[in-house]
């Protein structure tokens, strides 16, 4: 597995609209795209900053797994995603290498990427998200 880029890092919202005002007036960051993921539960907020994003998640149901997080932990950092060529040739890797993993398969992630969570118990505390898209 090759390890193309950092692809986001997904930030964990109470209010995406109120959040958006510190990325955009504050920090100078524009917003180019939100979107709903019914899957996940989740209206995201792409936010480019050189060759990567900022993605901020606020959920759309208050069982979702960001408004979970935001229970437990507080507002933040969520994931890290890292980019590669090939989501399920990763995932295999990374179960041959020991990882636990959240999914077994791909699923539909924000952006139309295809993606999948390695359990955080496995890599440090952090969850980590592999994410396979066309530039």
């Amino acid at each position: 597995m090759k390890v193309n880029k950092l692809d986001h890092v997904g930030i964990a919202v109470k209010n995406l609209d109120e959040a958006l005002k510190f990325y955009q007036d504050v920090l100078g960051l524009e917003c180019v795209d939100t979107e709903i993921v019914e899957e996940q539960k989740v209206r995201v907020a792409f936010l480019p900053v050189g060759d990567t994003e900022v993605e901020l998640l606020e959920s759309t149901d208050p069982e979702g797994p960001i408004a979970k997080f935001i229970d437990k932990k507080g507002e933040g950092i969520q994931h890290l995603a890292f980019r590669v060529d090939n989501v399920e040739a990763a995932i295999e890797e990374m179960k041959e290498k020991g990882m636990r993993m959240i999914d077994e398969k791909p699923r539909y992630g924000a952006g139309g990427a295809k993606i999948a969570f390695c359990h955080p118990k496995s890599t440090n505390g952090i969850l980590v998200e592999l994410s396979e898209r066309e530039d």
